[in-house]
């Protein structure tokens, strides 16, 4: 069949006005697949970095929203294994108008002594780590969050608390650098719960683990909850990763929803690929009979027109994917809520799939046309008129 390859390629684009529409219908449609097994890609394939291998996070087992025991943290740290562990304790609240999406970002109380241990990866400046860990109301704010906003040490933050009833006055004392979740603002556990109430600030919504070494997590893991099991407030831990993920849970299956809305997608792609492909044979039904004539078998006048259908797929397909790269890069540029995104890209495999459900995409819905077409006899289709 290659030597027809030059054959497949002038028949494909003999209609051109048809071609390309269809062309860029199926690129539009690849181009959200693409970017939807992108985001699923990210979530759930994505290896952690050396430092994330490192780090377990433990949290009530019943909710992120049902605190622990502060002692839990001592209890965490007598396990073989761990290094460190620090509280780790979502504030929420408002920055200026929370209706104003660049303006959310993760606020966290931490413990700063702990917090630079368990996270090894950060770059501060010396100066400015002393004078945060000296401010009891100072802020420790990541470089992207600081660009994003404007931050620079010594500016005035105030948040308003929802989960806390409680408005915080924070000065930014020091910006890091880390590879990884950058956007994101620390201020010290201890001026959280002395604005509190004495009983709620004996609870903590998380603890964050540091172990010595990337074997050992999955068994420390399994320690941490064993030493809870069944207590009042049981626990599950789970890797940095694995946690980050958990927030998606709030939105429902997420796992089925992208699925879903890729099948649906697929579904989209093959009806408008049958459609033309059809529109295409049946026109030509008099030139296959020529074909015949000249002595094309059936099973060449099939390959053809199958020929056909895959270059317009794949050129939709390639168009796509062009399409896809772009997007991920806009979100990569723009705030983002979700660290994960901050490495969403078109990986090989990805690329590899579509281009191959774009070729299954185009076998499938010319296979029918293509079939009916090349069996018709020699005197049917000369007597065709189109």
């Amino acid at each position: 069949m290659l030597r027809f390859v030059s054959l497949m390629f002038k028949n494909s684009w003999r209609n051109r006005r048809r071609t390309a529409l269809t062309v860029v219908s199926t690129g539009i449609s690849l181009c959200l697949l693409g970017v939807l097994l992108a985001v699923y890609a990210a979530f759930y394939f994505a290896k952690p970095s050396a430092y994330q291998a490192l780090r377990l996070v433990t949290r009530n087992r019943v909710s992120l929203a049902v605190s622990m025991p502060m002692y839990y943290r001592d209890k965490i740290r007598s396990i073989r294994g761990v290094r460190e562990v620090g509280i780790l304790q979502w504030f929420g609240g408002a920055y200026k108008d929370s209706r104003d999406p660049n303006n959310f970002f993760a606020r966290m109380a931490i413990e700063p002594e702990s917090l630079f241990i368990l996270r090894g990866e950060m770059s501060v400046p010396e100066d400015q780590k002393k004078t945060f860990l000296q401010d009891r109301t100072g802020c420790l704010v990541g470089r992207m969050l600081a660009d994003r906003l404007n931050f620079k040490p010594g500016d005035r933050i105030t948040l308003v608390g929802d989960i806390f009833p409680v408005t915080l006055e924070l000065t930014v004392r020091a910006i890091f650098d880390a590879p990884e979740n950058a956007e994101v603002l620390y201020f010290h556990w201890k001026y959280l719960e002395e604005s509190i109430s004495r009983g709620r600030g004996s609870m903590v919504g998380a603890f964050s683990i540091l172990a010595d070494s990337p074997e050992s997590a999955p068994r420390i893991a399994r320690d941490v909850d064993a030493t809870f099991r069944n207590t009042s407030f049981e626990t599950k831990t789970e890797s940095e990763q694995q946690f980050g993920l958990s927030f998606l849970s709030f939105l429902g299956n997420v796992k089925a929803f992208l699925l879903s809305i890729c099948a649906a997608v697929t579904f989209t792609i093959l009806l408008v690929s049958a459609n033309t492909m059809a529109m295409s044979v049946r026109e030509r039904i008099q030139e296959v009979g020529i074909l015949k004539t000249l002595g094309f078998t059936t099973g060449e006048v099939t390959g053809i027109i199958l020929g056909e259908a895959v270059i317009i797929s794949l050129a939709g397909g390639a168009l796509g994917l062009l399409l896809a790269s772009g997007l991920c890069v806009l979100v990569r540029m723009g705030p983002i809520g979700f660290d994960l995104f901050r490495h969403l890209a078109i990986q090989p495999r990805t690329a590899g799939l579509c281009l191959g459900l774009a070729v299954l995409i185009g076998v499938a819905s010319s296979v029918v046309p293509a079939l009916a077409a090349a069996r018709t006899s020699i005197v049917n289709a000369v007597r065709h008129a189109g």
